[in-house]
């Protein structure tokens, strides 16, 4: 039934590469199928001017997309001289769930960045970009320690997150844009490792979706992130 042959709960295949920018504090290269996200951690030694003096690290993220990583050129926002609405609240989401998982207070006064750059969109990149920016993330907060910035570790969990969707009546997990594109219901849930909820965005784009349909995206959710966490647990061990 699904274009891509998948099974309803099957991810498409997944990798998160760390290292992939070695002059960053940390970094990955996250794929989900023809979905490309390059991610990576830049660590400051101070904090913006609204949170100096509260003893609070902070964690945020920028997001964007190349040119070309959709099938027509995208003009870059910079060109306008604003972001869209959809990358501000996408870079929003994406620090939101990061600092779900990080206590502030052990990060101390200092900023990490998370930079988001999608080389090429087939659905789901903020997602992809929330799963690969807790890779870049980790090997950000290792650097510090190593290096005596941190008096203890300020992660409390792991983060991924995943799409799901009702596709021609039927909820599927990890939506490509074939998918995506004609789904009549689209959601997204970022879980911790742990499975607690950081958020769900889930719209119904034609018929309403019901109660039943709900819970089922939310098991296929659930099943699919799971699944991430121990691949992101793979990849941060292989790095070292």
């Amino acid at each position: 039934m699904r274009p891509s042959g998948r099974a309803l709960d099957q991810l498409r295949e997944v990798s998160l590469s760390p290292g992939a920018a070695p002059q960053a504090e940390g970094s990955c290269l996250v794929a989900f199928g023809r979905t490309r996200v390059l991610v990576t951690a830049t660590v400051e030694t101070t904090v913006p001017s609204w949170r100096r003096g509260m003893g609070e690290g902070w964690v945020t993220a920028e997001y964007g997309m190349l040119p070309r990583a959709t099938g027509t050129r995208t003009r870059r926002e910079a060109a306008s001289g604003r972001q869209s609405g959809r990358t501000q609240e996408i870079q929003r989401l994406i620090g939101r769930s990061l600092r779900a998982v990080v206590d502030l207070a052990k990060l101390g006064e200092n900023q990490i960045i998370l930079d988001c750059d999608v080389l090429e969109a087939d659905g789901g990149t903020r997602t992809a970009a929330i799963t690969g920016a807790f890779v870049a993330l980790r090997q950000a907060v290792d650097w510090m320690g190593a290096r005596s910035l941190l008096k203890a570790d300020p992660i409390r969990d792991h983060v991924a997150a995943v799409s799901c969707g009702v596709y021609r009546g039927t909820p599927v997990l990890d939506l490509d844009y074939l998918e995506d594109s004609e789904a009549e219901t689209d959601a997204n849930f970022v879980l911790t490792g742990d499975g607690r909820f950081v958020e769900i965005q889930g719209t119904a784009e034609g018929e309403p979706f019901s109660a039943d349909q709900f819970a089922q995206l939310l098991a296929l959710a659930q099943k699919g992130i799971s699944e991430l966490v121990v691949l992101q647990k793979a990849a941060l061990e292989a790095a070292g």
